[in-house]
């Protein structure tokens, strides 16, 4: 079994910790908010107070947090990673963060004589708790494979991508993907109930036919409990958006429905709802979520 650091232990995080300790593997954990990692400091994890002080303690250093400047700072930052002596370990950042970012972590792992990957995830709180995430891998395939048994505990979908980067861009792929379901999803719930329809057999109708997706079957029926809570947080959904924008336009292509989807986001958020999860985009309909009267 083998020494890992994890650096990030908030809704994911902690759960995909929790399957590498399960599976017997040591855990040494960083979180900036240090209580998010009671419960893994319970079970037997060790807790230490950098990123760097992580890293000089394993052979595998994942990382999970919010934004790409949280990225930087962790590996970058005074008390980051590459603070470390790091030779012949490997880095793994499983954040959605922006693919160039990716690219230098991997050049400056090199430099260092270490290896990193970037291994964003997708399937929200619930493929974390589950161990079901999709794992989308960029960097050189040997590290991959030399990876892989950390990501089969935590993910079912796993994927080498091509090289550092290319994890982040598949991502890219998935949330304007997503993005299309969960502005899909909501309409349908919005028109059929302004139809009078009874939404749950309209739910069980559509799901089983070409409108099934993913959003459907798991957000559909969390908007009716008015469940807003986050799964996938709106302001984390957001950033994503943004940076997929932001790479199509160096790319030099257009993307309109997802910048529709932005839009609509950045509207739920301005409202004050960027706590929320994803579902909640039903609020710019259902004051507060809840079905008209």
């Amino acid at each position: 079994m083998s020494k890992v650091a994890f650096i990030g232990t908030g809704v994911m995080g902690a759960a995909m910790a929790g399957h590498l300790m399960d599976a017997g593997h040591e855990l040494v954990v960083y979180n900036r908010t240090k209580s998010k990692t009671d419960t893994l400091v319970a079970r037997g994890a060790t807790y230490v107070d950098s990123p760097e002080a992580a890293a000089k303690q394993a052979e595998f250093i994942i990382s999970i947090v919010g934004y790409p400047k949280d990225v930087r700072e962790i590996y970058f930052g005074e008390t980051g990673v590459f603070k470390a002596e790091l030779s012949g370990k490997v880095l793994i950042d499983m954040t959605t963060s922006q693919p160039g970012l990716a690219q230098e972590i991997y050049e400056a792992a090199k430099k260092e004589g270490a290896e990193s990957l970037d291994a964003p995830v997708s399937g929200g709180d619930l493929g974390a708790k589950n161990a079901t995430l999709t794992i989308m891998v960029g960097g050189d395939e040997p590290v991959y494979n030399k990876a892989l048994p950390l990501f089969e505990k935590m993910g079912k979908t796993i994927a080498y991508q091509g090289s550092a980067g290319s994890g982040q861009h598949t991502k890219m792929a998935n949330q304007i993907g997503i993005a299309g379901t969960m502005t899909a999803m909501t309409e349908l719930l919005v028109y059929a109930d302004k139809a009078g329809l009874d939404l749950d057999k309209v739910l069980m109708t559509v799901g089983g036919g070409s409108a099934a997706t993913w959003s459907l079957t798991n957000y559909a029926p969390r908007i009716l409990r008015e469940d807003f809570t986050a799964g996938f947080f709106v302001k984390h959904f957001i950033k994503d958006l943004g940076i997929a924008l932001d790479e199509s336009a160096k790319m030099g292509i257009s993307l309109p429905a997802t910048a529709g989807a932005k839009q609509l986001y950045d509207m739920l958020a301005e409202k004050g709802f960027e706590n929320d999860g994803t579902q909640a985009l039903i609020k710019l309909w259902w004051e507060d979520g809840k079905r008209p009267e």
